[in-house]
């Protein structure tokens, strides 16, 4: 008996480490690329290699110099390595530049993450985004897939059979194809928003407080849904897990009822068809009465996640939101003498730090369920502050 299962794809990491770093840049190489590497194996590759070279700015070429790119071509047999995986977005001249030379698939971490939505995306609604997303990323660099042709075209004689012009031609159906697509896309999309609206209408009206669950991808926000309704979501240990939102209806201290609704994680470098694609989902955080920010605080780029997070609300027009932040997974941190923690009891010395440096934020673990009814008191206290005249119980 032969297994028929085609074996994971090898991908072999690439970044650029610039030697002036930006003042706007909070993550190290090292960081983004070991995230890069979390997302292909999300995606369902291993990783075969990686590469850094240090430059002043990527090359507007190869994105890398040609020294390093003709290393990496070299060592293809060593690795086996069968495509490769730039950490930043690449343009479509340096896609088809590296693809020439190295005579292999490429991605940049933009087409990864993309690749993953689409992987994860369940309901109709999800779909439709990440197809929008997908099309409008692909639209520029469809120039070049017809190359061959076009070449062949402008070098073969004035009366060669065959080769006037049909790569530009094949190029320009395509296109025509890729723009109608898309506005047939947002046209499905547009209709999505308008649903998504009245049902916030109707919300409204009933007058129940909505509370939003953001935070970096895989910080635990489906667990605590979870551990808040007993909601079957999905809850994996990787990133993007769950993609769709989902609300719950939860009982708040004060006894008045909140709805709940859990929304896509975020992630540094998102690419920018992603965020424009899915404004239908995150629309849902604008009506939200309150933020509830998820920090993963065992993460070692927990600081520069929670950044991430709040540049992206603040991208969104949502830095003035109330917005209450949980520091989950503390049962995975140890105590002074090493040993592992047995309950919150145990973290008095964060406490004490968190009051000093982070008044606004609780320590919890959803998954044990450490915390989360002074979480609760804390979301209630947070709605009553806003909607004072809220809301009857129900």
């Amino acid at each position: 008996m032969h297994s028929t299962a085609l074996a994971p794809e090898r991908a072999l990491l690439v970044a650029v480490e610039a030697r002036r770093r930006h003042p706007g840049r909070r993550w190290d190489t090292e960081s983004s690329l070991e995230e890069l590497a979390q997302l292909v194996r999300t995606a369902g590759a291993t990783v075969a290699g990686r590469f850094v070279q240090k430059l002043e700015h990527p090359h507007p070429a190869h994105y890398i110099g040609e020294g390093k790119l003709n290393e990496i071509a070299a060592q293809r047999a060593a690795t086996g390595y069968t495509m490769v995986v730039f950490d930043d977005e690449l343009s479509p001249t340096q896609q088809r530049n590296i693809e020439r030379a190295l005579d292999v698939k490429v991605l940049d971490r933009a087409a990864l993450i993309l690749d993953i939505f689409a992987m994860r995306a369940r309901t109709k609604e999800g779909r439709l985004q990440v197809e929008l997303a997908q099309a409008e990323y692909l639209l520029p660099r469809l120039a070049g897939q017809w190359g061959h042709l076009e070449r062949l075209g402008r070098s073969g004689a004035p009366g060669a059979i065959g080769v006037r012009g049909p790569g530009e031609t094949q190029i320009e159906t395509d296109r025509r194809l890729a723009r109608n697509r898309i506005t047939r896309l947002k046209r499905e999309i547009k209709g999505v928003r308008r649903q998504r609206a009245l049902y916030r209408r109707q919300r409204a009206r009933q007058g129940v407080p909505v509370v939003a669950l953001v935070g970096y991808t895989n910080a635990g926000k489906s667990t605590l849904m979870r551990a808040f309704t007993q909601a079957e979501v999905l809850v994996e240990d990787k990133l993007f897990a769950t993609l769709d939102p989902t609300t719950r209806r939860i009982r708040l201290p004060s006894g008045r009822a909140a709805l709940l609704t859990d929304t896509v994680g975020f992630i540094q470098k998102l690419p920018a068809q992603l965020a424009a694609a899915f404004q239908a989902t995150l629309e849902e955080l604008a009506d939200a009465d309150l933020l509830l920010h998820i920090v993963d605080i065992t993460h070692p780029d927990a600081a520069q996640q929670s950044q991430t997070v709040d540049d992206t609300l603040a991208g969104l027009g949502l830095a003035g939101k109330p917005c209450v932040v949980a520091l989950n997974k503390v049962d995975r941190l140890a105590r002074p003498d090493g040993a592992a923690i047995r309950d919150l009891a145990d973290l008095e010395d964060y406490d004490l730090a968190l009051a000093e440096h982070r008044p606004d934020a609780l320590l919890i673990s959803a998954e044990r369920r450490w915390g989360l009814d002074e979480l609760l008191q804390r979301i209630d206290a947070a709605i009553t502050a806003k909607r004072p005249q809220a809301l009857a119980t129900r």
